[in-house]
């Protein structure tokens, strides 16, 4: 099996776990998962299985997009309710005042990663460190929010829901313990989904559950192409002798190809096979990554 699986990822389980699971299911030897969500999050997790596992540091695609849950009045220590969770004590604000706070939150900004992250320092992931007890300083970086629009607030409990589409490496949580200090009173996060990862929506996933209960046909007609995690890309068709060579690893010169190139490009041959991807340099069609059948 080569391609992708796009799984429903279901909480209490790590990225990991999930992607050894389905792994297991599937009968793949080789697999990986494109964007680890945190054990309690849900929603997008696309696993590349065979050949595609090549792909996983070229994914043209890095934007995210979630549906976030957070309620006002608490601070946790790790800015959502699976840390330690403490009330405030001070008053839940209007929704009017949540709508007029949002538009700070939106464009490039910079943040701080919080402590119980993967990010690494000194090789050490800080989820290690905060585990020991350990809080220590950590640069800002730069995010964007593409979009953050309130779907729906209570003023009565302070629950607010929010669909937020961002760059990679953006923490949901922390717009959300950000926000909070904006207005005044706190806020953690109780729930995250994902809803689109590299491209994929969750309207096409599937849950571990769903997947037991489908035959071994089934499961691979739920396989996408390795091929669509680079639909960004436009195509170049070449002919059989070119296509062998860029198999092997070859490049192909740009005045031979019968559609010009001056980007990245999906090359496939002439029977419609993926064979992988090139981009221009120097007069010719150089290899970037190629994609064994």
């Amino acid at each position: 099996m080569n391609g992708i699986f796009l799984l429903n990822k279901s909480p209490e389980m790590t990225s990991f776990l999930s992607c050894n699971v389905l792994r297991r299911l599937l009968g793949v030897k080789k697999a990986g998962h494109a964007g680890t969500l945190d054990p309690m999050a849900t929603g997008v997790l696309p696993i590349l299985c065979g050949n595609a596992t090549r792909a996983l540091d070229l994914l043209p695609v890095q934007d995210k997009r979630y549906t976030a849950t957070f309620r006002f009045g608490l601070v946790s220590d790790t800015e959502d309710i699976w840390g330690e969770v403490s009330p405030t004590g001070q008053p839940l604000p209007t929704k009017a005042a949540v709508e007029a706070a949002l538009p700070a939150f939106r464009g490039q900004l910079q943040q701080v990663p919080p402590m119980m992250s993967a990010v690494q320092k000194d090789g050490v992931r800080l989820y290690e460190l905060a585990r020991q007890g350990i809080v220590i300083e950590r640069e800002a970086r730069t995010v964007t929010v593409y979009r953050l629009d309130l779907l729906d607030y209570d003023e009565q409990t302070g629950e607010l829901t929010v669909d937020c589409a961002c760059s990679k490496g953006t923490y949901i949580r922390t717009i959300g313990a950000e926000l909070g200090n904006a207005l005044g009173c706190g806020a953690v996060m109780t729930a995250l989904c994902r809803t689109e990862a590299a491209g994929y929506p969750l309207n096409k996933c599937v849950t571990l559950d769903e997947v037991r209960e489908m035959s071994e046909a089934e499961r691979q007609k739920r396989l996408l192409p390795t091929d669509s995690l680079f639909s960004v890309y436009p195509s170049v068709v070449v002919s059989p002798a070119q296509a062998t060579r860029f198999a092997n690893g070859g490049g192909l010169s740009l005045d031979r190809l019968k559609t010009a190139v001056d980007d990245t490009v999906r090359v496939y041959a002439p029977d419609g096979a993926f064979l992988g991807l090139g981009t221009p340099k120097e007069g010719e069609l150089s290899v970037l990554k190629v994609f064994p059948r």
